[in-house]
């Protein structure tokens, strides 16, 4: 069983001010050092258990690709120690250790003996792989002609071909086509089953829902969080939000701890979101529930009928270009539609100060009955195809609510009812 320990690493890299630096200070050490340190990542600490699936998530350039060459042993960290017990497969660069000018069997051949099979081994497990990766006559092709999809099929193939106790795969799949990738992730869900820990590096908010029961947030080097996924892709997508913003230091992301209701104005009462969520002075959520059809507040509906999600925003700011939007999310945090008035086309007008703003979006419950979260946005300066210079407003899963099944609709699975119509004829 495999299990991974990061205790206290830090990795830096030398920079040196001119080109002369380096061989000055290899030639003439007793003039002292010419470089200075650059920190790509500190202190890192965590312990990840044989079996559990980890997710490492952070923005481009945060460490994540640094970290997991630590852990695999291809670079050694400045300080600090990494122990990982039981046999690593890794997928780090998309065909690393593949050479171009040998064949995709020759590769094979070599790629698993570096993984720590015997020669007799691998051939013995060639169909199996070449059965998996499905790149036909190919196989006996140079690397070099290989298609960056048909070098991930044959990668993981290798990778996998028998099962590691750790698993470390650095969104090697995201080039693969939607068939492969899900064939990938069903040999990924039975290793672990099986007792293999997982270590997945991906951008995709859904895929590290799915597969992952635990997640890890690293920020300028750092470990900004480590929890539940939902709450780690909530700050992650926080920091997106503000890279964008034109106002970040305005930005107030809540952390990983309960904060209390604080008043708005007379009787309103701010609404505050899960972690993750965005403040700022500008403007408060005070209001957000569903309505059915007939327009009576309820936390549970009917399927296949029309509903009406009201939010309600107190300006404390006078704004020129003012947006509301909201998402749904299912009970596994998985996105199932967002929008928000911009991207609906809708036209926005100045709303002043001490104004309250409501926005009421009417929609079909197409969806399966479940539970459902909502999240709710407040944004101004929309442009792009959806983007906006400030985001004022940003309140995790602050309603929940219920759709029951409709006894009067067809009988359906899935996620949503596309509710067909359809037509039989003879001829």
């Amino acid at each position: 069983m495999g299990s991974i320990t990061v205790r206290q690493v830090g990795k830096a890299y030398k920079q040196y001010p001119t080109r002369w630096s380096r061989l000055a200070e290899w030639a003439l050490p007793m003039l002292g050092n010419r470089h200075s340190l650059k920190w790509v990542l500190r202190d890192i600490d965590f312990h990840i258990e044989a079996g559990e699936a980890v997710g490492l998530i952070g923005v481009n350039g945060a460490g994540k690709s640094t970290l997991l060459k630590l852990i695999t042993g291809t670079s050694q960290p400045t300080t600090g120690v990494i122990t990982t017990h039981g046999r690593v497969a890794a997928l780090l660069e998309l065909g690393m250790g593949f050479h171009p000018d040998f064949t995709g069997r020759q590769n094979v051949l070599i790629a698993g003996q570096l993984l720590g099979l015997s020669l007799e081994e691998v051939t013995a497990l060639m169909p199996e792989i070449l059965d998996f990766a499905e790149i036909g006559e190919y196989i006996d092709q140079q690397v070099r002609v290989y298609s960056s999809g048909m070098q991930m099929r044959l990668a993981f193939s290798v990778a996998t071909c028998v099962r590691p106790d750790i698993l470390i795969v650095d969104e090697a799949l995201a080039v693969g086509d939607v068939f492969f990738q899900q064939k990938c992730f069903g040999r990924i869900e039975s290793f672990t089953k099986a007792g293999t820990t997982l270590l997945f590096v991906s951008h995709s908010a859904g895929t590290v829902l799915n597969i992952c029961n635990r997640c890890i947030f690293l920020r300028n080097g750092a470990v900004a969080f480590d929890g539940a996924p939902a709450d780690a892709l909530d700050l992650y997508q926080a920091e997106l939000l503000g890279r964008l913003d034109q106002a970040p230091d305005q930005l107030q992301v809540r952390a990983a701890t309960a904060v209390a209701p604080v008043p708005a104005k007379d009787d309103l009462v701010a609404i505050t979101g899960k972690t993750g969520s965005i403040t700022t002075p500008s403007v408060d959520c005070v209001l957000v529930r569903m309505l059915d059809a007939h327009g009576n507040e309820r936390t549970t509906l009917i399927a296949d009928q029309p509903a009406t999600l009201q939010i309600e925003y107190l300006l404390h700011e006078s704004l020129r270009d003012p947006h509301v939007g909201f998402k749904i999310r299912n009970r596994y945090g998985v996105v199932l539609f967002e929008t928000n008035s911009y991207c609906m086309g809708q036209p926005s007008r100045p709303v002043a100060a001490g104004t309250v703003l409501t926005a009421n979006f009417t929609v079909p419950l197409v969806l399966v009955p479940d539970e459902y979260t909502i999240t709710v946005g407040f944004s101004d300066g929309g442009y792009g195809e959806g983007s906006f210079e400030r985001v004022l407003n940003y309140m995790h899963e602050v309603h929940c609510f219920v759709i029951a099944r409709n006894p009067e609709a067809i009988t359906w699975s899935g996620l949503v009812n596309l509710q067909p119509q359809l037509q039989l004829s003879t001829r």
